[in-house]
């Protein structure tokens, strides 16, 4: 797998002490939890996996030949996301 690295996923990465090889197990063994299909120029998806303990959320676009490009990198919290951080809370 190629992967590429957006500004926006580099800067998050410092920010949050998030190397690639964390992103790139994430992406590897961790569960889609979205599908963007309409997100242009290329589909794109949300994956949550674990590195040790600590979840993370990626979210990457995947290209014709495959490159997985890294769009964003982040914690889920408990605000935004229900305790499986899988579901989305509602907005009330």
């Amino acid at each position: 797998m190629n992967f590429v690295y957006r500004v926006h996923a580099i800067e998050r990465m410092f920010q949050r002490d998030v190397n690639e090889a964390d992103v790139e197990y994430v992406v590897k063994t961790g569960e889609i939890i979205e599908n963007y299909p309409d997100d242009q120029p290329y589909p794109s998806f949300l994956v949550l996996g674990y590195i040790d303990k600590r979840a993370l959320h990626i979210v990457y676009a995947k290209d014709e030949n495959e490159t997985i490009i890294v769009i964003t990198v982040y914690e889920p919290t408990l605000e935004k996301w229900l305790e499986d951080l899988k579901t989305r809370r509602k907005l009330s």
